[in-house]
């Protein structure tokens, strides 16, 4: 770790100068040698840093999606140039230049910091040998080396011996004790940020071995910081603690209010949305607007939270505009009730007639008022017999026409009455 630390000495320089800014202003207020000052020195420094890495951070999560959306197409080509590895790294690069994707933007943020971690472990790490470094003279130094957090100073490690410890004017349990709780609560700190993002900011609808992998370091991470973290100072801990904490409402915060598309963070900020909205009758600003334009201008692609939205927003008697905002649907069925409520009108069902009984369809009973009529073949009109005629007079044309049927009698062909003997 010291070999390690000894490349990033030329921020040292920066990093005491930052710290012993921090700690002037604190220690007016605390006092020049106490842990505070110098605690909270650490932790503004990872503030400040942290909000300079604020649009790193945002590219991160913009690559992170990208590789999300892109893992069934490195799937395919993985699948398809499997055993030609060479044709299988040119297609990847292809398709991560037509998508304008960098798979290491979502490491960005970490390697702009490593820089930092390294340098401030290195300034600690020279006071705890009672040495100057950067903008820390023998004053500072003296000061820093009295500074105690929770009883352990400030330089001082899990791994120290003993006579170490004494010199820095601790006892070895309250070091071990201080480290060991700091240690759990950087390491419990991140599971818990990477579990967040497993569970609820992935796209639930495309398993893919992207997945396993992130789902795999939200166990490999902790353990590597309980590992490590035994040969921290107490300083880099409160550090590596702080960006912890930072990163993990950093993400809670992305998480409620962008959440990815198909996840059930999304799900959750949808239903708050269309609740808002649906009250209100409009978008409240100008993300959210971005939000509701991304869904209309998807069409048929959107997922399925996406699409309760808008059936949602129908019901309620709206419509989401390509501009992202929300006008009253003037084709929809929302009716002001008179006490203001909002409710939908429903149109009414159509009413199939009445079937009748099969002994009123062949009667020739007359229906009665206000029944509805039969949907049954109209009865042909029975023919006339000529005025005049007497006998078995033939009936007109080839015998098409039929007379109307008599009641009881059965439907289709009759049988032909054999002829009468004389």
């Amino acid at each position: 770790m010291d070999t390690i630390a000894s490349l990033f000495s030329f921020i040292t320089t920066p990093v005491s100068w930052v710290i012993v800014q921090f700690h002037s202003v604190y220690g007016s207020l605390f006092g020049p040698d106490t842990g505070w000052a110098w605690g909270l020195s650490i932790v503004s420094l990872v503030i400040l840093i942290r909000i300079c890495l604020i649009p790193l951070f945002v590219k991160q999560i913009k690559a992170t999606r990208a590789m999300q959306t892109l893992q069934p197409e490195m799937k395919k080509i993985q699948e398809r140039y499997k055993n030609d590895k060479q044709r299988q790294s040119e297609e990847m690069m292809k398709l991560y230049k037509e998508t304008g994707t960098n798979p290491l933007s979502s490491c960005l943020p970490i390697l702009a910091q490593s820089p930092f971690f390294f340098a401030l472990y290195h300034v600690l790490n020279s006071i705890a040998s009672n040495d100057t470094i950067g903008v820390i003279n023998e004053r500072l130094l003296e000061s820093a080396q009295k500074a105690h957090i929770f009883g352990a100073p400030l330089a001082a490690k899990f791994t120290d011996s003993p006579e170490k410890v004494e010199a820095l004017n601790s006892s070895l349990t309250d070091v071990r004790v201080v480290t060991a709780i700091m240690i759990v609560l950087m390491s419990l700190s991140q599971f818990y940020t990477q579990r967040q993002l497993m569970t609820k900011n992935v796209d639930t609808t495309v398993k893919t071995p992207f997945m396993q992998q992130q789902k795999m370091l939200m166990y490999v991470f902790p353990v590597i910081f309980a590992v490590f973290g035994i040969n921290f100072p107490v300083g880099v801990l409160v550090y590596w603690l702080t960006t912890n904490v930072w990163t993990m409402g950093q993400q809670m915060y992305v998480i409620h209010n962008n959440p990815t598309p198909g996840s059930k963070a999304q799900a959750s900020y949808l239903e708050r949305l269309s609740k808002h909205v649906a009250k209100h009758g409009k978008t409240r600003n100008r993300r959210e607007r971005a939000i509701v334009k991304a869904i209309v201008a998807k069409g048929r692609d959107r997922n399925e939270y996406e699409r309760k939205f808008i059936n949602g927003l129908n019901k309620a008697g709206l419509a989401a505009q390509a501009d992202g905002t929300v006008v009253k649907n003037e084709s929809g069925a929302a009716a002001q009730a008179e006490d203001g409520t909002t409710t939908t009108a429903v149109a009414p069902k159509r009413q199939q007639p009445k079937r009748q009984p099969k002994s009123k369809r062949h009667s020739g009973a007359a229906k009665p008022a206000g029944e509805p009529t039969s949907l049954t073949k109209a009865d042909d009109p029975q023919d006339a017999k000529p005025s005049g005629s007497k006998g078995n007079a033939k009936p007109a044309g080839n015998g098409s026409t039929r007379s109307r049927a008599q009641s009881g009698q059965r439907k289709g062909p009759q049988r032909p009455k054999s002829p009468s003997k004389k």
